[in-house]
Formats: structure tokens, C-alpha cells, sequence
């Protein structure tokens, strides 16, 4: 598997370095080339709908799916998919021989924020949707990747009641093979910002550290960071659907590796 190649040629660059430099491995040594022809069929598919190509400059999807190592024959699970964005590169992604998973909770209860995906994995064959609580995630097998995308902020907001995010993290643990990883992507907070449990007056974004922190509590390692989608003009005050930010928020995308 990938994640296993990927793991022991960091380990063997560490090997030859000097102790100062035994760090997380850089993105270089652990992702797949943007350029892959997987990802290049993915941005291609003629399925994707104009609305879809039209954020790509904004969502930086090749370099987002080689930021998670996406190859052929690769299972994906995919939390809280929306409208099929990235459920559709994954599916072309990785191929007939591999496997993604929409996820969404049995019931569907967020509506136009969940259900829409359902169309959009009927046009795929290997797009099977996952009905599960996002905190009890279970698959029908084991998974190389786990990812989710400006979702994992919404988690303690009370009126969604989404579940709890510690379980989220344990259940995404248990179900990655060995070297899987799982993608976080979220809006940038100030450093120190409170969690946000109201829905009313929540910017919708999170401290990257809490999130760092809560995601290793699980038992992840941190396996690397990408700036593709940060912006240093966002002053992280305004709501991330604030017309004067929406789309142009500074978001980080974080990497963590299920150990060997």
C-alpha cells in the first residue's frame, strides 16, 4: 500500500539526517504528484458540473487530492460531503478498482446540506453511500483515506447536532488501515479562539492547534500541513459566509497518519 512506501521512505530519510532535521517529513516525501494522471482524469471528468470547475481555482482540487495521497484502487471515506464537490474527483480518482464513500447520517436530517450527494453518487459505480453517525463511523472495510472539508468546525454547534468530535476522531481512527491518513480541511481561527457551540453567533472556523491537538488525542501522528488554501489577508473576525471573505477565507489543510 502507498502509506506503507511513503512511511519507510521518511523513515529512512530521517535516518540520514542530522537529529536537528528529524521533523515531520516535508509534503514532498509523502504526497502523489498534482500532475498524477488519476488526478488529471479527475479534474477532466465531464460529469463535474460547471458550478463545480468554477471553484476549482478557489479549492485547488489537484493539489488537495495529492496533499491525500489519492491513487487508483485507493478506499475513501468522505464526512459530510455536501454537494458532491469532492466526491466526484474521488470517485474518478480512485478508479474502478477503488472505492469512496460518501458519508452522512441515517437519517439526513441537515437536508440541503446532506442529501444532495445522493444524486451525485448515483452517477458514480464505485460511489457507495455510508449511512452513520459522523461519531460511530463505520465502514465495510477498511479505508486508506478519511477526509473532510470545512465540516469539522460545525461539530459542537448545539442546534446541529452533529455528534460528539472526539468519537468522530476515534471512529475515523478505527476505521483506516494501518498508515491510512486522514485530511482535514477547515476556516482558520485566531489562535486561542473559544469553540463555538452557538450557530447563530459562530464564525464557523476553528484554531488549527485545537484541531491538531484533539485529532492526535485519537491516536494520529501529524504527517504534514498545506498552505495551498491559506490567505494572510483574511483577519479571521468575520463569519466564513460573510460576503466580503465567503470563498476567499484562509483555510489550512492538515494531514494525520494512523501508525504503522
Amino acid at each position: 500500500m502507498k502509506h506503507l512506501f511513503f512511511a519507510a521512505a521518511a523513515l529512512s530519510l530521517a535516518a540520514c539526517s542530522p537529529p536537528a532535521q528529524q521533523e515531520t517529513p516535508p509534503l514532498a516525501q509523502v504526497a502523489v504528484s498534482p500532475d498524477a494522471a488519476n488526478i488529471v482524469a479527475a479534474l477532466a471528468d465531464t460529469r463535474r458540473p460547471a458550478e463545480d470547475t468554477a471553484r476549482d481555482a478557489a479549492r485547488h482540487p489537484a493539489e488537495t487530492l495529492a496533499f491525500a495521497g489519492i491513487e487508483e484502487g485507493d478506499k475513501v471515506g468522505e464526512i459530510f460531503p455536501g454537494g458532491g464537490y469532492f466526491t466526484r474527483l474521488f470517485a474518478v480518482g480512485v478508479g474502478e478498482s477503488g472505492r469512496v464513500y460518501p458519508t452522512i447520517r441515517p437519517d439526513g436530517v441537515a437536508g440541503e446540506y446532506e442529501t444532495p450527494v445522493l444524486a451525485v453518487a448515483a452517477q458514480y459505480p464505485n460511489a457507495v453511500m455510508a449511512r452513520t453517525p459522523y461519531d460511530a463511523l463505520a465502514y465495510p472495510e477498511p479505508l486508506d483515506v478519511i477526509f473532510t472539508a470545512q465540516n469539522y468546525h460545525d461539530m459542537p454547534l448545539t442546534a446541529y447536532a452533529l455528534g460528539d468530535r472526539a468519537r468522530m476522531n476515534a471512529t475515523a481512527f478505527a476505521a483506516l488501515k494501518p498508515g491510512g491518513v486522514y485530511v482535514i480541511i477547515d476556516h482558520a481561527a485566531n489562535a486561542g479562539a473559544a469553540i463555538e457551540t452557538d450557530a447563530e453567533t459562530a464564525l464557523h472556523r476553528i484554531d488549527p492547534a485545537v484541531l491538531r491537538s484533539e485529532v492526535e488525542a485519537a491516536g494520529f501522528v501529524f504527517d504534514g500541513e498545506s498552505d495551498v488554501l491559506r490567505n494572510a489577508a483574511d483577519p479571521h473576525t468575520a463569519s466564513v459566509f460573510d460576503p466580503a471573505i465567503r470563498g476567499q477565507t484562509d483555510q489550512f489543510m492538515m494531514r494525520f497518519r494512523k501508525p504503522e
